[in-house]
């Protein structure tokens, strides 16, 4: 550990209080290694109980990770403010940014006309909603679930995907329990889990979706939830095939002790069917946001699952927040009415398939393996994720480490292809193939 923080503490509050400080103010970078339990015990003259004790309590916050020899470190993104990015190397002034995994600013529907309409509709202001979602909302998700067969008899609303995730963990599990989890996978997931106190199991993932082997192994481990992409998993691109979505239900089916998540975050610009495993289990749920398609700062998913699953999602909210926005929901139906902002989504995906196809040809003509079957990010597998970081960022081009995104996975780079134009592809593909070498197929080790 640097020696520029010390670490204090006479008791396991303090301590764990300290290092805390450490991290909110990056004196503990991400990815540091905290002192062996015995060193700091000598160190502050406490016993080592009490050091594990804290190292303890950081770990079911999610604030440090232990990872055998190894020893403790503070998580890549730790679940509290800090004034460090984790694990990204500094831009170099000129550099393009694709590590942001955001759409196209340039491709996202206008807001604006749709925004005019409503503000008529609505004036004067309503007051509290008297009900969580809208009759409106629920009938127009209801229909395009049921189109991408999606059984969707009860509907509820959600501050986004990974709101929808957060309550269904919370409301199904307790800390310490286990959440199988897509290795490499959505690195918010990731640290999500770890902030709620909960085990990740990485289950192997490749270009059709979660493997059936590595499923039963994580529910021989003791999973009590799964999260599936459905489609555009982020960072590889996967989306789950029919043939492996017919081998997941059939290992799933029944599995009373079981929570099945599906998370269809890029819906309408994923590009490919849908193969859903609703209902493979008796407790499952159904989430697809609306961000990708129509931009991030709509915050809102639509949930879909069993009766009981449903009422405690939408039982938790209704004694938190309460609802999601009646303006926001009112926006969203909207666009799902629109003709012309239905024909900017579906092209939108279009270009998108266009560069992340674009990008993984000229990668492969150099030599170079590479994942993106849907959606917006391209995995590349290398030998060393900080050597191929540090030689794109000098070469001009800014990637998100795959250290983010795995648990036993083996290393790569993640490629966001949403800024890109086509002409952009083959010197960038230049720059990957010059920053690492021809890795192995696959994801995992």
């Amino acid at each position: 550990m640097a020696a520029r923080y010390q670490v204090a503490g006479s008791s396991s509050a303090e301590i764990s209080a300290s290092v805390e400080t450490g991290i909110r103010t990056g004196a503990l970078a991400p990815g540091e290694a905290l002192p062996a339990v015995r060193a700091l015990a000598a160190a502050l003259a406490v016993s080592p109980a009490t050091v594990a004790k804290a190292y303890q309590e950081l770990r079911q916050r999610g604030l440090v990770a232990t990872a055998g020899r190894h020893g403790t470190r503070v998580r890549p993104r730790p679940p509290v403010a800090t004034r460090r990015a984790a694990l990204m190397p500094p831009p170099l002034p000129g550099a393009r940014d694709l590590s942001a995994g955001q759409p196209d600013s340039r491709l996202l529907p206008p807001l604006g006309p749709h925004l005019a309409a409503l503000a008529a509709e609505i004036d004067p202001p309503t007051g509290y909603a008297a009900s969580a979602v809208r009759s409106e909302l629920a009938a127009a998700a209801r229909e395009r679930l049921v189109a991408d067969g999606v059984p969707a008899e009860e509907i509820t609303v959600t501050g986004g995907a990974l709101d929808g995730i957060e309550r269904l963990l919370a409301a199904h599990l307790r800390p310490g329990d286990a959440v199988a989890v897509e290795d490499p996978g959505w690195a918010n997931l990731l640290d999500l889990i770890a902030a709620l106190g909960l085990r990740a199991i990485g289950v192997p993932v490749d270009d059709d979706g979660p493997s059936e082997p590595g499923v039963r192994a994580a529910l021989a481990a003791g999973a009590r939830a799964l999260v599936v992409t459905s489609r555009a998993q982020n960072p590889t691109g996967a989306a789950v095939s029919a043939e492996r979505a017919g081998a997941l239900r059939t290992l799933l089916a029944g599995r009373a002790d079981l929570l099945l998540i599906e998370d269809d975050h890029a819906a309408e610009l994923a590009g490919v069917p849908l193969h859903p495993l609703a209902g493979a289990t008796p407790a499952w749920a159904f989430v697809r946001s609306v961000s990708k398609p129509y931009g991030p700062d709509l915050r809102l998913a639509v949930l879909t699952g069993d009766e009981a699953t449903v009422a405690r999602v939408a039982g938790r909210a209704r004694v938190g927040a309460g609802w999601v926005s009646t303006v926001l929901q009112r926006l969203v139906v909207a666009l799902w009415q629109d003709p012309a902002t239905s024909d900017l989504v579906r092209r939108a995906g279009e270009s998108y398939e266009r560069r992340r196809d674009g990008l993984v040809a000229a990668l492969a003509a150099l030599g170079v393996a590479a994942h993106g079957r849907t959606g917006i990010n391209v995995w590349v597998p290398v030998p060393d994720e900080t050597l191929a970081v540090t030689a794109l960022r000098d070469a001009g081009w800014s990637v998100a480490p795959g250290a983010l995104h795995r648990i036993a996975a083996a290393p790569g780079v993640r490629i966001t292809v949403s800024s890109l134009d086509e002409a952009d592809l083959a010197p960038l593909a230049t720059a990957v193939a010059r920053a690492v070498r021809p890795a192995p197929t696959g994801f995992t080790t």
